[in-house]
C-alpha cells in the first residue's frame, strides 16, 4: 500500500483531495442527459488528444478529466500546465449534427465561456469575465492572502482559465477547459496568471465546480442546439457580450502572418468574430488572434 505522505500519492496533498468519479457519475450520467459517460484519469499528457483519439468510437456527451496534464495545450499549441488536483483539466465531446450548420460551429468555445462563468458564479461565488476568445479572467486582490471567502475583490485582472475547441473525428469537436482552482500565489507560472481561490471563491471544492460546470453547459449547449445553433436566437451572443471583459476597450489583435490591428473592441458579431472600430474609422471583424487589452473596460 502506497503510504498518504508518498509524493506520488493520491493523497500527498491534504488540501488537494482526489475528485470523486463515482460520485461525479452518479450525479451526472441521467438517461435524459448529455454527458454519457465520465472518466478521471491520474494523470495524461492532454485529455483534448485523449478524447480526440476515440471520437468516432463514442457517443456525445464523453467526458475525461485528468487530474494532471503534462502537457496540455491552449492555443496556437502553448503549453499549459498546474500542479496536480490545482485545477480543473477536462474535455468533453459534442457532436452538433447536422441540425447546427457547421459554420456555426466555431460558436463552440465562446458558449464555452458563457458556460463557465455561469458555472462559477452559482457555485464558486466569482465573477469570471471572459476575453475574447478563449481566455476565463478573475480578479485578485493585491492582498489575496488577506482576503476573505466571499469579498469582492479589487485588483488586478488575472487569467485562470482557458478553452481549446478542436474538431474530432468524422462529426465531432472536442472542447478542452482548463481552470486553476486552488493554485497559490507562490505557483503562478507567470504574472498574469490567477485562480479561484486567490480571487477570493465560496467553495473550492472540485466536485461541485465540476458538476455546476458541466450542468450548466449541459443547458447553454442544448438551448444552442434547439435554436440551430442562432447565437442570438439562443440567447448566447447577448449573454457572451454581457460577460466579455475585451468589449469596450481598445486593444491590439496580434494576428496570424504577424500582422496586427488596433481600435476600440465594439462587438461580437454573428459569427463570433470579433469587431474593432479602427482610428481610421473601419470596422474590422477579426476571426482570429491573440488579443492584447491596452486600457480598461469603459465604465
Amino acid at each position: 500500500m502506497t503510504p498518504p505522505d508518498a509524493s506520488d500519492s493520491r493523497w500527498s496533498d491534504l488540501d488537494r483531495p482526489p475528485l470523486n468519479a463515482t460520485a461525479l457519475r452518479r450525479a451526472l450520467l441521467r438517461p435524459d442527459a448529455l454527458w454519457t459517460s465520465l472518466d478521471v484519469v491520474t494523470a495524461t499528457g492532454s485529455t483534448n488528444s485523449d478524447l480526440a483519439a476515440k471520437a468516432d468510437e463514442l457517443g456525445e456527451g464523453a467526458v475525461l478529466v485528468a487530474e494532471e496534464q503534462t502537457a496540455g495545450r491552449g492555443r496556437l499549441d502553448r503549453r499549459w500546465s498546474a500542479p496536480a488536483r490545482s485545477g480543473l483539466f477536462f474535455s468533453v465531446l459534442l457532436k452538433p449534427g447536422a441540425s447546427v450548420p457547421v459554420e456555426r460551429w466555431g460558436w463552440l468555445p465562446l458558449l464555452t465561456g458563457v458556460a463557465v462563468s455561469t458555472g462559477l458564479a452559482r457555485a464558486a461565488g466569482v465573477d469570471t469575465a471572459l476575453k475574447w476568445p478563449n481566455d476565463l479572467l478573475v480578479t485578485i486582490p493585491k492582498d489575496s492572502d488577506k482576503l476573505r471567502p466571499g469579498e469582492a475583490p479589487i485588483g488586478d485582472e488575472r487569467k485562470a482559465g482557458g478553452i481549446l475547441a478542436e474538431r474530432a473525428g468524422a462529426d465531432g469537436v472536442v472542447v478542452g477547459i482548463g481552470l486553476n482552482v486552488t493554485l497559490r500565489a507562490d505557483e503562478l507560472p507567470v504574472p498574469g496568471a490567477g485562480s479561484l481561490a486567490l480571487a477570493g471563491a465560496v467553495s473550492t471544492d472540485r466536485d461541485t465546480l465540476l458538476r455546476a460546470v458541466l450542468r450548466s453547459l449541459e443547458q447553454w449547449y442544448g438551448s444552442w442546439r434547439e435554436a440551430s445553433g442562432d447565437p442570438a436566437a439562443s440567447g448566447l451572443q447577448e449573454a457572451y457580450a454581457k460577460a466579455c471583459a475585451t468589449l469596450g476597450r481598445t486593444v491590439r489583435a496580434e494576428l496570424p502572418g504577424g500582422q496586427s490591428v488596433q481600435g476600440e473592441a465594439v462587438a461580437v458579431d454573428g459569427d463570433g468574430r470579433l469587431v474593432l472600430a479602427t482610428a481610421e474609422g473601419v470596422q474590422r471583424p477579426v476571426a482570429a488572434g491573440d488579443i492584447v487589452h491596452l486600457r480598461p473596460a469603459a465604465p
